[in-house]
């Protein structure tokens, strides 16, 4: 939900080779990686086109094209974030409903089910089950029944 809009004063360049333009924002309170986005709109008003393969963005100014060139490493750690936040809240929110689901369950169905016994594995004849420490039935390993003792 945006908490509203506001108008600054964006250059892109250097102080003698730039671009200036007002751009317009929409204010939003939401945790991101971003401090600022650049939509469509901001981009037509700069005339700028962006090759997002290359991380760069090209816009004509009064002295010839200006480039503004991304960093490959901060791009990167700013997507890794984003995914690290958005995972984050999609986990909080799982959370938060399987929590009212289960405040709506009677107590009986609340218990933890049981804990199934292992099952056995069914071996063939060419291999046999030898127990590793005495005493410990759960403790084998399969190994070859005809296996040679060297």
């Amino acid at each position: 939900m945006p908490l509203g809009q506001i108008t600054l004063h964006v250059q892109f360049g250097t102080s003698d080779h730039f671009r200036t333009e007002f751009v317009n924002f929409v204010v939003a309170d939401f945790d991101g990686t971003y401090q600022a986005i650049l939509g469509r709109p901001s981009l037509t008003k700069f005339m700028a086109v962006p090759h997002y393969s290359y991380l760069v963005l090209k816009m004509p100014t009064k002295k010839g094209v200006l480039t503004v060139r991304g960093n490959v490493y901060t791009a990167y750690n700013c997507e890794e974030e984003s995914f690290k936040i958005t995972e984050a809240i999609d986990l909080s929110i799982r959370m938060a409903e399987t929590a009212t689901q289960a405040a709506q369950l009677p107590p009986d169905q609340l218990r933890l089910p049981e804990q199934e016994t292992a099952r056995k594995n069914s071996k063939s004849k060419e291999y046999k089950e030898v127990q590793l420490v005495e005493g410990i039935p759960e403790k084998t390993a399969l190994i070859r029944a005809n296996q040679d003792p060297k």
